[in-house]
Formats: C-alpha cells, sequence, structure tokens
C-alpha cells in the first residue's frame, strides 16, 4: 500500500512536468519563398529567421524554395486541397483571387494592436485591404524607375533623361543612331509585361477595371470616348517603340529575365525596373557603374508600378505565432538587413542609388485592382504581343482588352452590373 501511495505521489509529481514538456514542443510554421538563396537578401533573411528562432523557441520555421514562375499554381493548388503554408510569398496580384478562394487570414485585429503600424506606407497596406480587412502584409516593394546608363546618353548627346514619352522616343532614337545600341527595352511577356502596362496606362488616366458603387469592378472604356482613346495612344506607344527602332524587336518575347540581363549588361540604355537591380550592379559592376535612376517617363500625369510583393498569411492552426512571424518580418532589424532599398517600411530609406531613387516615388504608385487577375493579366499580355507581333491596330487592341476584362470579371462573379 505504502509503494502504491508512492508512485501515486511520484506519478503526480511527474505529470505536470510531462506536460510541460510537451507544451515545450516548438510549433512548426511552414514559409513558402520565392528568393535565390545565392542573393545577399536571401542569406540575410535566413540569418534573421535563425536570429528570431532563437529568441522564439517555441517557433521553428521551416522555409521551402519555390521558382516564383511556380508558385502561384502551387499555392492555389495547396489551398484548394487544404494544405496550404502558414505563410508565404507572392505578387499583389494574387491577392483578389486568394481571397475569392477564403484562404487568407483576416489580420485586422493583429494590425490593429501592432505597435509598428505606423511605421508602413499607408499605401501599402491599403492595397492589401479588401472590404476594411487586411489581407496581407507588404513584404518589400517594387516600385519602378526609369533607370539609365548615364555613358549612353551622354555619348548620343541626350542631355538629361526622359520625363515624357516623346522624350524618351526621341533619346531612345538618337542612343541607337549615336551607339549603334537600342535606347529602350521592355518585357513583352511573362509577369511584368501587365505590370508596365498597367503603370502607362495609369500615366494616361486609365484604369484596366474601376470599383463600382455596388463594390464590384468594371471596365468601362467602351463607355468612356474619352478614356478609350487615352487607352489607344498607350497601345501606339508600344507600337512606336518598335517602328521608330527605340527598342530592340525581340524585347517583344522578353521576360523579366532577359530584360534586366541585357540592361544590366549595357546592351541597352534604358529601362523601367526596380531596386533589385542593385544585384545585377553588384553582378557586374563595370557595366552598370553609370546607371543612375530618376521617375519613369510620363504621359499625362505622373505614375510608376507599385508592385506590393506581399506576405500571404493563411488561415491555420497557429495563428498567433504566425502572426509573430510574420510582424518579425517587417521589423527595422529584418527590413533594415534584408530590403534595405525596397522597404515597406518608411524609416528605412536605403542608399542615393538604389533606395531613396525609388522610395520617393511611393507617392505616385499604382497597383491593380483586388480582382481575380489570371485571365486579366493574361488578357493585358497577349494586347502587347498583338499591338508588336501581330502588328494589330492599337485601337482595335485596346477595345479588345476592355472586352477581355469584363468577360473574365463576369466569370468570376466580379463584374458590376451598375
Amino acid at each position: 500500500m505504502r509503494l502504491l501511495k508512492i508512485g501515486l505521489l511520484v506519478g503526480a509529481l511527474m505529470t505536470p512536468l510531462l506536460a510541460s514538456a510537451v507544451r515545450a514542443e516548438p510549433v512548426t510554421l511552414d514559409f513558402w519563398v520565392a528568393w535565390d538563396p545565392t542573393q545577399a537578401d536571401a542569406k540575410a533573411a535566413i540569418g534573421q529567421i535563425a536570429d528570431f528562432e532563437k529568441s522564439h523557441p517555441n517557433i521553428k520555421i521551416k522555409t521551402q524554395t519555390i521558382a516564383f514562375d511556380a508558385l502561384h499554381d502551387k499555392l492555389t493548388a495547396s489551398v484548394a486541397a487544404g494544405q496550404a503554408p502558414d505563410l508565404s510569398w507572392g505578387l499583389v496580384e494574387w491577392l483578389g483571387e486568394l481571397n475569392r478562394m477564403n484562404a487568407l487570414a483576416d489580420l485586422t485585429p493583429y494590425a490593429a494592436k501592432w505597435p509598428e503600424r505606423d511605421k508602413i506606407y499607408p499605401n501599402a497596406l491599403q492595397a492589401l485591404t479588401i472590404d476594411g480587412k487586411l489581407l496581407a502584409l507588404p513584404n518589400y516593394l517594387g516600385l519602378r524607375g526609369l533607370l539609365y546608363h548615364e555613358d549612353q546618353l551622354k555619348q548620343a548627346g541626350v542631355a538629361a533623361p526622359p520625363k515624357t514619352w516623346a522624350e524618351l522616343l526621341d533619346a531612345a532614337q538618337k542612343i541607337k543612331q549615336t551607339t549603334g545600341k537600342f535606347g529602350f527595352g521592355i518585357a513583352g511577356r511573362g509577369v511584368r509585361s501587365p505590370q508596365e502596362l498597367l503603370m502607362y496606362l495609369a500615366q494616361n488616366d486609365a484604369e484596366i477595371a474601376k470599383r463600382q458603387p455596388d463594390g464590384k469592378y468594371k471596365n468601362d472604356w467602351a463607355e468612356n470616348s474619352d478614356e478609350m482613346k487615352r487607352v489607344t495612344e498607350v497601345f501606339a506607344l508600344y507600337r512606336q517603340l518598335l517602328d521608330k527602332g527605340a527598342m530592340p524587336p525581340q524585347a517583344a518575347g522578353w521576360g523579366w529575365e532577359e530584360e534586366d540581363t541585357n540592361f544590366s549588361l549595357g546592351q541597352y540604355a534604358m529601362v523601367i525596373d526596380g531596386a533589385w537591380m542593385s544585384g545585377r550592379a553588384q553582378q557586374n559592376p563595370v557595366q552598370m557603374k553609370d546607371v543612375r535612376v530618376v521617375p519613369p517617363p510620363a504621359g499625362l500625369k505622373p505614375a510608376t508600378f507599385f508592385e506590393i510583393n506581399p506576405f500571404f498569411v493563411y488561415k491555420g492552426k497557429h495563428p498567433e505565432e504566425t502572426w509573430e512571424f510574420a510582424s518579425f518580418m517587417l521589423s527595422h532589424a529584418f527590413q533594415g538587413a534584408v530590403n534595405p532599398n525596397r522597404s515597406p517600411r518608411m524609416d528605412v530609406e536605403g542608399d542615393e542609388i538604389w533606395g531613396k531613387p525609388f522610395t520617393s516615388l511611393t507617392p505616385i504608385g499604382v497597383s491593380f485592382p483586388p480582382v481575380a487577375l489570371g485571365s486579366i493579366t493574361r488578357d493585358m499580355e497577349e494586347s502587347i504581343g498583338r499591338v508588336l507581333l501581330k502588328n494589330e491596330d492599337p485601337a482595335s487592341v485596346a477595345a479588345w482588352l476592355g472586352k477581355a476584362v469584363n468577360k473574365s470579371l463576369r466569370q468570376t462573379g466580379e463584374i458590376s452590373s451598375q
């Protein structure tokens, strides 16, 4: 009997210890990223995550690297299968689609108590908010500026980088005639092509889809002759770039890799691009030593593409721990180490070449509307091909794209009836 009592006493003492051991098992968060682990930003992020795990022994981060071109499809498939990661990288273009899939956690209650919220650019948070709910956090900003090789412009007698479309065409032609190199490059296909097109549309005071009073969206170019005219002028600009020899003909088929690589090697003089090109400057210091950054040449008004690469936080089993980690990645320490030149924090401005010239463009940044964009961005990409590869009339292409956008909105149930 005495032995039984001792056993019960020992068991009673051990129970909370065992329970404590169980509770001490760290929560593992699945984090899908699209970084290149050989690049400086990825190395810095890996180091910061290791520091986070040391200071948060209750949380372990399991990162999985996925190519950006494959990330979207893998994410949507995982969401459909009920196997989404806890959080991931992504593109702001995916926000509307993931929201329609009911995949994203509502971060509004957490953000309301977040002491660092006032350090984040307000329009970056607003772009990730739908119907009053914050559905993602900004990972880094991809504001676009005009990058130019100063030496090539000087050699061609171009006194200053262009500020308007007309000046861009004129400067590019002078560069081609003087240096033999093309003056300007674009991405005619891939994820960047609709982003560039969206910028030009915004510069000519046109929107791909407008929010209507019923909260849904509609492309109204067909009902607004003035806006249709301005959209036609955008597609005419693409055609002029090709016809006047301002850009390489093969750029109609370039993706972002060809666009970035050829500029970094000095194969052409000017490009609309982002602060990530600082990595190319490190890889090609001789060819990139003369690169400078200014605001993009404008149509009717200044505007640039405001790419917000989000941290998507998915509905899951560990909301508190996921928020803890996600908000850590927006800390001054993390952003200063990982995204010094493209941070969504207002107190991380970056350097004089790759930081401030881009972050200063935040007020003129424009983003896609928060709708399902899969078909829309594909149609935007096709519209560029219709102008550059098929030589279709810019006015016809503008009309076609407007109809295609509304067809997509109708298929996803996001078309306005007003």
